[in-house]
Parts: C-alpha cells; structure tokens; sequence
C-alpha cells in the first residue's frame, strides 16, 4: 500500500478521506455556528435571554460543549496517524498483529471487532472481501 493510501484508510480499511470529521466539516460547521453566535454577541445577552427561554442560563455549558467539539473533531489525521476512536479495539489488533489493514487477518471472516462498525458501513466487508481475494489471487500469481 502506497504511504498517501495508508494515511487516509484507517486499520479497519474504511476510507478516513469520506469520513466528515477527517475532511473537516464538523469543525467547519463548529467554527461557523461561533461567529454567527459571536457576531450576535450571546455571550454578553444570554442572562438577560434566560428570562425568556431559561435555556440560555446554560450558555456558558454551551461554550464548553463546543470546546470539547474542537478537542475531539477539530483536526482529526485519521486512524493511522493517531486521530479517531484512542479505544479502537481493530487498531489495537491490528498493531499487534503488524497489520495495515484488517485485509491481511486470515480470522477477518469471524472477527468479533469488525462487528463494532455500523451497519451502513458493512458494506466495506464485501468490498473488503474482495480486495483481499485480489490480494491473494496477485500473491499467487508472483
């Protein structure tokens, strides 16, 4: 695998380029919902709003919620690289089976890790599959 590969395919071969955090949209979308709210100037309103919507009395929580966005989704490099899940149970796996990728594991098959990943994203393991009987045919064949 090429190294520009190995930077956006994460260990369990989902593709971290169409992830929205990886690309930067939610940290896009974070940044943009503060200027707005800056340009307002809530920060300076938001006890006298609570007299109409007692919500805006938690303003302050609301700052800190979108510090804790920017922490977890500002910049993520992708999986390889250190962003992503720091739990991953298939990134633990697959670095101590030297593995890039899950493709490599003859047990990818059973693998009670993979099942972690939402059911959109399985149709990676028929994608998956496929590569690797790839892989195996091209082994063969050298």
């Amino acid at each position: 695998m090429n190294a520009d590969a190995e930077k956006i395919v994460g260990y369990c071969g989902l593709c971290c380029g169409f992830c929205r955090i990886c690309r930067g949209r939610i940290r896009q979308a974070s940044e943009d919902l503060r200027k707005v709210i800056g340009t307002y100037g809530f920060d300076k309103i938001a006890l006298e709003l609570s007299d109409w919507e007692p919500a805006f009395q938690h303003y302050t929580g609301f700052e800190e919620f979108f510090d804790g966005i920017m922490r977890i989704f500002g910049d993520c490099p992708g999986c390889v690289a250190g962003g992503g899940d720091p739990n991953c149970l298939i990134r633990e796996c697959c670095k101590q089976k030297a593995y890039i990728t899950c493709l490599e594991c003859l047990e990818m098959d059973l693998c009670e890790k993979l099942r972690t990943i939402t059911l959109c994203q399985r149709r990676f393991k028929a994608l998956t599959l496929a590569m690797r009987l790839c892989l195996l045919a091209e082994e063969a064949s050298q």
